[in-house]
């Protein structure tokens, strides 16, 4: 009997103890572990994603460039398809495309765990409006099938595809640089405005719950809609950019290729940013066919999507003697007042580096006014030679110093990407070509980047940024493209701190007086524009691969100016040939707003010339560097390239009117060179 007792104690307690572990097993699944409880959820609730707009581009006036165009994406759920009795050849006609092609989209590999049948999933992307439009007519014959809106971009105006950029569907290293971000199917900003201020203008998804019945089938918002997330839309950018003068220069550059920046001075807010050749932005939207024109245009052998604005490194030719002259002036290796006698080139060696016929300059402005390659021949050399023949490195590094103050040879910081750094050649750079176990080098080695050759590469971006150094009188502001954000949203600090340059203003006095004279009555005086004082460069960029390069830098008006400019057009000649009269226009579109009568002659030379085939003729690949030789060995004998005559051979039999009142100058070939 006690045996009895003691088994039927063993087994209650094995009972309580099973007891007491299920009771607490179901408070664990009931309580504290929601697993079961988000796996019945999973079978009931569908989370879509919301997708939000992408956020506005207006430029400086106000006017939109960058809108949002709606865009519809067909989702299928596998498991709710009435595939024995649905219309297949019907619902193919509504979307265009064949058997084989609905078969290929309907048909993934579930087992895969990409896929599942019951999750709604893309079988169609990028639906026009008007596909839309038939379909949604017909829509519910087909159970299963729904549309999904998305935004894509779409381009008022039609110009400035690479300062605008475009969009692209993310790649996996996005995905997984920013995983609570982007998920596969969704768009980043791939290129300009768009991948620079990619996440002001991305805006932030949402989600909506769907309540789905056994069968998966949707029948409604879940909680009344309760737990819906909404979209917030992106910011909306106000560019710096002004379209219509964008627009007009893209006109000019037409048939050309090269580059045009231009920059307001006293904010360092870009005005134009022009890469040519460029194409229509509205190429590049979010639709079908989208691939093949971008093949198209990744092949075309002009690189349109090469910006020639920012990485594109070129000599810059004589525009680069301003700093020659700044540098020398503040170092006391020049005289403002002191000529030089010019007859025919500068002498070295018993060798002549050749000028231009100008006869002797009598003083630093009318050295900028003729550009006069003897003056700054022998200027560079004394700024190099400050302190000593036999100590060339010491002065070159200080001119460096200063070069780097006007941000040449560094990138300037611009919100832009590809940004090119260019080349300011140091000692050490020179030390390598030239070693000292084999003489090394000295100033006649490397005279030819006093008149802007040799191995010095400045880049657009980075000259026009000198017109406005210039145009301030010793000071710039990084260059931008943001302007503002219309929700307050501060642009990025940098942007508004001034660059200061130890060059004293009465120097830049001089070098602005300079600029103007040769507008008035120097090489540039295409350049002038009725009633406004420019002041500006011309530079004829040796090319030995071909036909020079036009090189044109300015400011205007002289007085308290508002449009710094550099214009670089690739085998176009001389610097007054094609690169100062596209600035002076953009100059007077700018400012006036308009193109005076007797200046409409050179707007249509401008628009209607072609150089595509001096281009295709040249024996630079397209899209590389633009660079010049490097100087010979020798340190006392190489022979810097010459700096070509900045006269023009091909300009307009068109006067020009009086300037501020003074006289009337004619821009004849044969006037200039009698002249000069």
């Amino acid at each position: 009997m006690k045996a009895l007792l003691e088994r039927q104690k063993n087994i209650q307690i094995v009972i309580i103890i099973c007891a007491v572990v299920l009771v607490m097993r179901a408070a664990q699944l009931q309580l504290f572990d929601d697993s079961f409880r988000r796996k019945a959820d999973a079978t009931t609730i569908e989370n879509l994603t919301v997708y939000p707009p992408r956020g506005l581009i207006f430029d400086r006036n106000d006017k939109l460039i960058v809108n949002n165009n709606a865009m519809y994406d067909l989702m299928v759920t596998y498991n709710l398809v009435d595939h024995k009795n649905m219309n297949i050849e019907k619902f193919c006609k509504l979307l265009n495309i064949t058997r084989k092609e609905y078969e290929e989209n309907i048909k993934k590999d579930f087992k895969s765990g990409k896929f599942s049948r019951s999750v709604p999933f893309v079988f169609l992307k990028k639906i026009s409006i008007e596909t839309y439009a038939r379909l949604q007519e017909s829509l519910y014959e087909f159970p299963g099938f729904f549309v999904q809106v998305r935004n894509i971009r779409g381009y008022p105006y039609s110009v400035g595809a690479h300062v605008l950029g475009y969009i692209n569907e993310v790649d996996p290293r996005d995905i997984e640089r920013e995983k609570d971000v982007y998920a596969s199917g969704d768009y980043i900003g791939a290129a300009g405005l768009e991948s620079e201020y990619e996440r002001y203008l991305r805006g932030k998804k949402g989600v909506t719950a769907l309540l789905k019945d056994n069968l998966g089938r949707i029948v409604g918002k879940y909680n009344n809609g309760e737990n819906d997330i909404p979209a917030e839309a992106g910011s909306d950018l106000v560019a710096s950019i002004d379209i219509k003068l964008q627009k007009y220069g893209e006109q000019l550059l037409q048939g050309k290729t090269g580059s045009i920046v231009a920059i307001e001075p006293s904010t360092g807010e870009i005005l134009a940013m022009i890469s040519g050749p460029t194409y229509d932005p509205n190429l590049l939207t979010m639709t079908q066919g989208r691939g093949e024109v971008f093949s198209q245009l990744l092949t075309d052998p002009l690189k349109p999507f090469f910006d020639r604005t920012v990485m594109a490194k070129y000599p810059p030719g004589s525009i680069f003697k301003t700093v020659i002259e700044l540098v020398g002036l503040q170092e006391g290796t020049l005289n403002s007042e002191a000529g030089v006698s010019c007859n025919g080139g500068y002498f070295y060696a018993g060798r002549l580096y050749k000028c231009h016929g100008h006869g002797g300059v009598g003083n630093a402005v009318d050295a900028l006014a003729y550009s006069c390659n003897t003056y700054f021949f022998r200027e560079f050399r004394n700024i190099v030679d400050k302190f000593g023949f036999s100590n060339p490195q010491q002065g070159l590094d200080k001119f460096g110093e200063y070069a780097r103050q006007f941000g040449l040879g560094e990138r300037l910081g611009i919100d832009y990407p590809n940004e090119s750094a260019g080349n300011i050649p140091s000692s050490a750079y020179y030390d390598k070509i030239y070693p000292r176990r084999l003489g090394g080098w000295r100033s006649p080695t490397i005279m030819s980047v006093g008149i802007g050759q040799g191995e010095i590469q400045l880049t657009t971006l980075q000259m026009a940024n000198l017109a406005a150094c210039i145009a301030n009188r010793g000071y710039w502001i990084p260059p931008h493209l943001a302007k503002a954000f219309r929700d307050k949203t501060s642009i990025p600090p940098q942007f508004e701190k001034k660059r200061l340059v130890s060059i004293d203003r009465q120097h830049f006095e001089t070098v602005v007086e300079g600029m103007s004279e040769c507008v008035i009555r120097g090489t540039a005086r295409i350049a002038q524009v009725p009633g406004i004082q420019v002041c500006g460069k011309t530079g004829t960029s040796q090319n030995p691969q071909g036909e020079d390069h036009s090189v044109f830098f300015a400011f205007a008006p002289k007085v308290n100016p508002k449009i710094a400019i550099a214009v670089y057009v690739e085998n176009a000649g001389w610097g007054a040939s094609y690169a100062a009269p596209i600035a002076g226009l953009m100059i007077e579109k700018y400012i006036n707003d308009t193109i005076s009568t007797e200046r409409l002659p050179i707007e249509e030379r401008m628009k209607k010339a072609n150089l595509i085939d001096r281009y295709l003729a040249n024996k630079t690949v397209a899209g590389a560097e633009i660079q010049a030789p490097k100087a010979k060995p020798s340190p006392d004998a190489s022979e810097p390239l010459q700096n070509p005559d900045d006269v023009p051979s091909d300009v307009p039999d068109t006067p020009l009117p009086p300037i501020n009142g003074g006289a009337t100058t004619s821009n004849t070939k044969n006037d200039q060179k009698k002249k000069l």
